[in-house]
Protein backbone atom coordinates (compact mmCIF):
# COMPACT_ATOMS: atom_id res chain seq x y z
CA UNK A 1 0.00 0.00 0.00
CA UNK A 2 2.52 2.74 0.96
CA UNK A 3 4.40 1.30 -2.26
CA UNK A 4 1.41 2.30 -4.51
CA UNK A 5 0.97 5.00 -2.21
CA UNK A 6 4.31 6.42 -2.93
CA UNK A 7 4.61 6.10 -6.54
CA UNK A 8 1.32 7.64 -7.05
CA UNK A 9 2.27 10.68 -5.05
CA UNK A 10 5.68 10.66 -7.48
CA UNK A 11 3.36 10.78 -10.39
CA UNK A 12 1.21 13.75 -9.54
CA UNK A 13 4.34 15.61 -9.10
CA UNK A 14 5.54 14.51 -11.81
CA UNK A 15 2.61 15.99 -13.89
CA UNK A 16 2.76 19.31 -11.66
CA UNK A 17 6.43 19.87 -12.65
CA UNK A 18 5.68 19.24 -16.46
CA UNK A 19 2.74 21.77 -16.31
CA UNK A 20 4.75 24.14 -14.83
CA UNK A 21 6.86 23.88 -17.94
CA UNK A 22 4.27 26.54 -19.24
CA UNK A 23 4.16 30.16 -18.16
CA UNK A 24 6.25 29.95 -15.25
CA UNK A 25 9.24 28.67 -17.10
CA UNK A 26 8.65 31.45 -20.04
CA UNK A 27 8.33 34.20 -17.37
CA UNK A 28 11.86 32.95 -15.59
CA UNK A 29 13.42 32.52 -19.53
CA UNK A 30 12.31 36.03 -20.21
CA UNK A 31 13.44 37.42 -16.51
CA UNK A 32 10.54 39.42 -16.87
CA UNK A 33 7.36 39.41 -15.98
CA UNK A 34 4.43 40.74 -18.94
CA UNK A 35 1.41 42.22 -16.87
CA UNK A 36 -1.90 44.54 -18.78
CA UNK A 37 -3.06 46.79 -17.14
CA UNK A 38 -5.36 49.46 -17.35
CA UNK A 39 -3.57 52.70 -19.49
CA UNK A 40 -4.14 55.08 -16.31
CA UNK A 41 -6.42 55.05 -13.92
CA UNK A 42 -5.17 56.73 -10.46
CA UNK A 43 -4.56 54.84 -7.89
CA UNK A 44 -4.90 51.35 -9.82
CA UNK A 45 -2.44 51.84 -12.26
CA UNK A 46 -0.17 54.74 -13.65
CA UNK A 47 3.10 55.76 -14.94
CA UNK A 48 4.40 58.68 -13.88
CA UNK A 49 6.92 60.68 -16.11
CA UNK A 50 9.65 58.25 -15.88
CA UNK A 51 7.34 55.91 -16.35
CA UNK A 52 7.72 53.76 -13.49
CA UNK A 53 4.39 51.88 -12.81
CA UNK A 54 2.23 52.20 -9.65
CA UNK A 55 -1.04 51.24 -8.34
CA UNK A 56 -3.53 48.55 -6.91
CA UNK A 57 -2.83 46.71 -9.68
CA UNK A 58 0.51 47.23 -10.47
CA UNK A 59 1.05 45.86 -6.62
CA UNK A 60 -0.42 42.52 -7.91
CA UNK A 61 1.81 42.11 -10.63
CA UNK A 62 5.12 42.99 -8.99
CA UNK A 63 3.68 40.38 -6.05
CA UNK A 64 3.88 37.81 -8.90
CA UNK A 65 7.22 38.99 -9.95
CA UNK A 66 8.49 39.11 -6.50
CA UNK A 67 7.21 35.03 -5.83
CA UNK A 68 8.56 33.88 -9.28
CA UNK A 69 11.89 36.11 -10.32
CA UNK A 70 12.67 37.07 -6.52
CA UNK A 71 12.75 40.64 -7.70
CA UNK A 72 9.38 42.82 -7.66
CA UNK A 73 10.68 44.72 -10.25
CA UNK A 74 10.93 42.60 -12.84
CA UNK A 75 7.67 43.54 -14.32
CA UNK A 76 7.16 45.12 -18.06
CA UNK A 77 3.79 46.82 -17.61
CA UNK A 78 1.59 46.69 -20.95
CA UNK A 79 -1.37 48.95 -21.19
CA UNK A 80 -4.21 47.87 -22.74
CA UNK A 81 -7.64 49.48 -24.06
CA UNK A 82 -11.07 47.39 -22.87
CA UNK A 83 -11.27 46.08 -26.18
CA UNK A 84 -7.79 44.63 -26.54
CA UNK A 85 -7.36 42.81 -23.11
CA UNK A 86 -8.83 39.70 -23.82
CA UNK A 87 -7.06 39.48 -27.37
CA UNK A 88 -3.20 39.90 -25.84
CA UNK A 89 -3.66 37.21 -22.76
CA UNK A 90 -5.32 34.83 -25.29
CA UNK A 91 -2.59 35.45 -27.91
CA UNK A 92 -0.02 35.15 -25.63
CA UNK A 93 1.55 39.02 -25.43
CA UNK A 94 1.06 39.06 -21.49
CA UNK A 95 1.03 36.57 -18.48
CA UNK A 96 -1.54 38.20 -16.51
CA UNK A 97 -4.09 40.72 -16.92
CA UNK A 98 -4.60 43.05 -13.33
CA UNK A 99 -8.04 43.61 -12.10
CA UNK A 100 -9.15 45.14 -15.28
CA UNK A 101 -11.76 42.65 -16.11
CA UNK A 102 -15.19 41.76 -13.89
CA UNK A 103 -15.48 38.16 -13.62
CA UNK A 104 -18.82 37.10 -15.27
CA UNK A 105 -20.14 33.33 -16.49
CA UNK A 106 -19.73 33.94 -20.23
CA UNK A 107 -16.04 35.47 -19.67
CA UNK A 108 -14.82 32.44 -17.81
CA UNK A 109 -16.32 29.79 -19.94
CA UNK A 110 -16.08 30.99 -23.09
CA UNK A 111 -12.94 33.34 -23.82
CA UNK A 112 -10.33 30.34 -22.71
CA UNK A 113 -9.57 32.36 -19.18
CA UNK A 114 -9.19 31.89 -15.87
CA UNK A 115 -9.95 34.61 -13.03
CA UNK A 116 -7.71 33.42 -10.25
CA UNK A 117 -9.75 35.44 -7.66
CA UNK A 118 -11.43 38.55 -7.00
CA UNK A 119 -8.81 40.89 -5.54
CA UNK A 120 -11.33 43.67 -5.36
CA UNK A 121 -14.98 44.15 -4.74
CA UNK A 122 -16.88 46.98 -6.69
CA UNK A 123 -19.92 48.08 -8.37
CA UNK A 124 -20.79 50.44 -11.20
CA UNK A 125 -22.31 53.53 -10.66
CA UNK A 126 -22.71 56.93 -12.04
CA UNK A 127 -21.36 60.25 -11.75
CA UNK A 128 -22.90 63.61 -12.99
CA UNK A 129 -22.31 67.11 -12.98
CA UNK A 130 -24.02 68.53 -9.29
CA UNK A 131 -25.78 71.06 -11.36
CA UNK A 132 -28.61 68.24 -12.88
CA UNK A 133 -29.94 68.52 -9.23
CA UNK A 134 -30.17 64.62 -9.71
CA UNK A 135 -30.18 62.81 -5.96
CA UNK A 136 -30.36 59.47 -7.50
CA UNK A 137 -29.39 57.18 -10.19
CA UNK A 138 -33.59 56.48 -11.01
CA UNK A 139 -33.69 60.02 -11.63
CA UNK A 140 -31.41 60.21 -15.01
CA UNK A 141 -34.72 59.10 -17.68
CA UNK A 142 -33.87 60.40 -20.85
CA UNK A 143 -30.19 61.31 -20.23
CA UNK A 144 -27.03 60.61 -22.16
CA UNK A 145 -24.56 58.44 -20.90
CA UNK A 146 -20.85 58.35 -21.67
CA UNK A 147 -19.57 54.52 -21.38
CA UNK A 148 -15.88 52.62 -22.61
CA UNK A 149 -16.93 50.15 -25.07
CA UNK A 150 -16.64 46.34 -24.72
CA UNK A 151 -17.50 46.14 -21.14
CA UNK A 152 -20.02 45.09 -19.07
CA UNK A 153 -20.58 48.39 -18.12
CA UNK A 154 -22.64 48.85 -21.32
CA UNK A 155 -24.48 46.24 -20.55
CA UNK A 156 -25.38 47.11 -16.86
CA UNK A 157 -26.96 50.32 -18.10
CA UNK A 158 -28.84 48.66 -20.47
CA UNK A 159 -30.35 46.67 -17.79
CA UNK A 160 -30.87 49.58 -15.64
CA UNK A 161 -32.98 51.81 -17.79
CA UNK A 162 -35.00 48.71 -19.29
CA UNK A 163 -35.41 47.24 -15.64
CA UNK A 164 -36.85 50.84 -14.16
CA UNK A 165 -38.27 51.51 -17.37
CA UNK A 166 -36.27 54.31 -18.68
CA UNK A 167 -34.95 55.52 -21.81
CA UNK A 168 -31.59 56.86 -22.63
CA UNK A 169 -28.72 57.54 -25.36
CA UNK A 170 -25.17 55.50 -25.13
CA UNK A 171 -22.36 57.95 -26.37
CA UNK A 172 -19.59 54.59 -26.39
CA UNK A 173 -15.84 55.75 -26.73
CA UNK A 174 -12.77 53.04 -26.60
CA UNK A 175 -11.35 53.84 -23.40
CA UNK A 176 -12.65 55.21 -20.35
CA UNK A 177 -9.97 58.31 -20.51
CA UNK A 178 -11.88 59.02 -23.70
CA UNK A 179 -15.34 58.53 -22.01
CA UNK A 180 -14.38 60.96 -19.10
CA UNK A 181 -13.17 63.77 -21.12
CA UNK A 182 -16.08 64.04 -23.37
CA UNK A 183 -18.69 63.50 -20.32
CA UNK A 184 -16.43 66.72 -18.98
CA UNK A 185 -16.68 68.29 -22.35
CA UNK A 186 -20.67 68.16 -22.44
CA UNK A 187 -20.97 65.48 -24.97
CA UNK A 188 -23.32 63.38 -22.49
CA UNK A 189 -25.22 64.17 -19.10
CA UNK A 190 -23.86 61.16 -17.30
CA UNK A 191 -20.82 59.26 -16.84
CA UNK A 192 -20.90 55.60 -16.23
CA UNK A 193 -18.34 52.95 -14.83
CA UNK A 194 -17.18 51.00 -11.75
CA UNK A 195 -17.05 53.69 -9.02
CA UNK A 196 -13.56 52.96 -8.05
CA UNK A 197 -12.73 53.94 -11.64
CA UNK A 198 -15.19 57.19 -11.42
CA UNK A 199 -13.26 58.22 -8.26
CA UNK A 200 -9.98 58.27 -9.89
CA UNK A 201 -11.55 59.95 -13.07
CA UNK A 202 -12.92 62.38 -11.31
CA UNK A 203 -9.17 63.34 -9.97
CA UNK A 204 -8.34 64.32 -13.02
CA UNK A 205 -11.39 66.62 -14.17
CA UNK A 206 -10.23 70.43 -14.22
CA UNK A 207 -12.45 70.93 -11.27
CA UNK A 208 -13.77 67.84 -9.35
CA UNK A 209 -15.69 69.54 -6.85
CA UNK A 210 -18.40 70.32 -9.55
CA UNK A 211 -19.11 66.88 -9.99
CA UNK A 212 -20.91 64.32 -7.99
CA UNK A 213 -20.63 60.17 -7.21
CA UNK A 214 -24.49 59.35 -7.22
CA UNK A 215 -25.01 56.96 -4.18
CA UNK A 216 -26.70 53.92 -6.03
CA UNK A 217 -24.38 51.10 -7.21
CA UNK A 218 -26.57 48.74 -9.77
CA UNK A 219 -23.89 45.97 -10.50
CA UNK A 220 -21.68 43.77 -9.05
CA UNK A 221 -17.98 44.04 -10.16
CA UNK A 222 -15.68 41.38 -8.81
CA UNK A 223 -12.53 42.28 -9.93
CA UNK A 224 -9.25 40.03 -10.22
CA UNK A 225 -6.35 39.31 -11.67
CA UNK A 226 -6.77 36.84 -15.06
CA UNK A 227 -5.08 34.28 -16.76
CA UNK A 228 -5.11 31.70 -19.80
CA UNK A 229 -6.81 28.54 -19.19
CA UNK A 230 -4.92 25.41 -19.45
CA UNK A 231 -1.97 26.49 -17.19
CA UNK A 232 -3.50 25.60 -13.60
CA UNK A 233 0.19 25.75 -12.27
CA UNK A 234 0.64 29.61 -13.22
CA UNK A 235 -3.32 29.71 -12.35
CA UNK A 236 -2.11 28.65 -8.80
CA UNK A 237 0.72 31.11 -8.56
CA UNK A 238 -1.11 33.97 -9.18
CA UNK A 239 -3.93 32.96 -7.13
CA UNK A 240 -1.66 32.33 -4.02
CA UNK A 241 0.50 35.58 -4.86
CA UNK A 242 -2.99 37.55 -4.06
CA UNK A 243 -3.81 35.36 -1.16
CA UNK A 244 -0.39 35.44 0.51
CA UNK A 245 -1.15 40.02 0.20
CA UNK A 246 -4.13 39.03 2.30
CA UNK A 247 -3.12 36.22 4.87
CA UNK A 248 0.07 38.55 5.33
CA UNK A 249 -2.50 40.87 6.73
CA UNK A 250 -4.21 38.69 8.85
CA UNK A 251 -1.56 37.63 10.46
CA UNK A 252 -0.36 40.77 11.03
CA UNK A 253 2.54 40.57 9.06
CA UNK A 254 4.04 43.92 7.15
CA UNK A 255 6.47 44.82 5.21
CA UNK A 256 8.57 46.41 8.29
CA UNK A 257 8.16 43.39 10.61
CA UNK A 258 8.32 40.50 7.78
CA UNK A 259 12.28 40.00 8.76
CA UNK A 260 11.51 39.91 12.15
CA UNK A 261 8.10 37.58 12.04
CA UNK A 262 10.26 34.93 10.48
CA UNK A 263 11.33 33.70 13.61
CA UNK A 264 8.04 33.50 15.14
CA UNK A 265 6.79 30.91 17.54
CA UNK A 266 3.28 31.11 15.32
CA UNK A 267 3.27 27.67 12.87
CA UNK A 268 0.81 29.92 10.41
CA UNK A 269 3.26 33.04 10.24
CA UNK A 270 6.10 30.62 9.88
CA UNK A 271 4.84 29.06 7.59
CA UNK A 272 3.38 31.21 5.51
CA UNK A 273 6.78 33.11 5.74
CA UNK A 274 8.72 29.67 4.07
CA UNK A 275 10.55 28.96 7.80
CA UNK A 276 8.56 26.03 8.54
CA UNK A 277 7.22 23.54 5.41
CA UNK A 278 7.92 23.26 1.90
CA UNK A 279 4.90 25.05 0.86
CA UNK A 280 6.35 26.90 -2.68
CA UNK A 281 7.71 23.27 -4.36
CA UNK A 282 5.05 22.25 -4.97
CA UNK A 283 4.01 25.52 -7.35
CA UNK A 284 7.91 25.72 -8.26
CA UNK A 285 8.98 28.28 -6.18
CA UNK A 286 11.33 28.83 -3.93
CA UNK A 287 9.74 28.58 -0.19
CA UNK A 288 10.24 32.76 1.22
CA UNK A 289 7.86 33.47 -1.77
CA UNK A 290 5.12 34.55 0.28
CA UNK A 291 7.90 36.52 2.27
CA UNK A 292 9.47 38.08 -0.66
CA UNK A 293 5.99 39.59 -1.71
CA UNK A 294 5.34 40.94 1.67
CA UNK A 295 9.10 42.36 2.20
CA UNK A 296 8.80 43.90 -1.65
CA UNK A 297 4.98 45.10 -1.72
CA UNK A 298 3.57 44.62 1.50
CA UNK A 299 0.23 43.17 2.87
CA UNK A 300 -3.02 43.62 0.90
CA UNK A 301 -3.97 46.37 3.69
CA UNK A 302 -0.83 47.76 2.56
CA UNK A 303 -1.22 47.99 -0.68
CA UNK A 304 -4.80 49.18 -0.56
CA UNK A 305 -4.38 52.12 2.09
CA UNK A 306 -1.41 53.44 -0.30
CA UNK A 307 -2.94 53.27 -3.90
CA UNK A 308 -6.62 53.65 -2.96
CA UNK A 309 -7.67 53.69 0.62
CA UNK A 310 -6.88 56.22 3.70
CA UNK A 311 -3.45 56.84 2.67
CA UNK A 312 -4.07 58.02 -1.15
CA UNK A 313 -5.61 60.71 -2.39
CA UNK A 314 -9.03 58.60 -3.55
CA UNK A 315 -9.26 58.11 0.04
CA UNK A 316 -11.61 54.83 -1.05
CA UNK A 317 -13.22 53.16 1.81
CA UNK A 318 -12.36 49.52 2.64
CA UNK A 319 -15.84 48.45 2.63
CA UNK A 320 -16.29 45.09 1.15
CA UNK A 321 -12.82 44.73 0.67
CA UNK A 322 -11.86 44.78 4.09
CA UNK A 323 -11.08 41.38 5.74
CA UNK A 324 -13.36 38.78 6.56
CA UNK A 325 -12.49 39.45 10.49
CA UNK A 326 -13.63 43.39 10.04
CA UNK A 327 -16.52 43.02 8.22
CA UNK A 328 -15.60 42.25 4.44
CA UNK A 329 -15.27 39.45 2.17
CA UNK A 330 -11.34 39.53 1.49
CA UNK A 331 -10.32 35.98 3.02
CA UNK A 332 -7.32 34.02 2.28
CA UNK A 333 -7.47 29.96 2.29
CA UNK A 334 -4.59 28.53 5.02
CA UNK A 335 -1.30 28.53 3.71
CA UNK A 336 -0.66 24.17 4.96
Amino acid sequence: MYARLTTALGFTLALAVSAQAGTLEKVRERGQLLCGVSPGVAGFSVPDEAGRWTGFDVDLCRAVAAATLGDASKVKFIPLSPKDRFVSLQSGEIDVLSRQATWTLSRDTQLGLRFAGINYYDGQGFMIRKSLNAGSAKELGGASVCVPTGTTTELNIADFFRANGMKYESVSFESGDQAAKAFESGRCDVFSNDVSALSAYRLKLVNPAEFVILPELISKEPLGPVVRQGDEAWNSIVRWSYFAMVAAEELGVSSANADQLAASGSPEVRRLLGSEGKFGEPMGLKNDWAMQIVKQVGNYGESHDRNVGAGSRLGIARGLNNLWSKGGLQYSPPVR
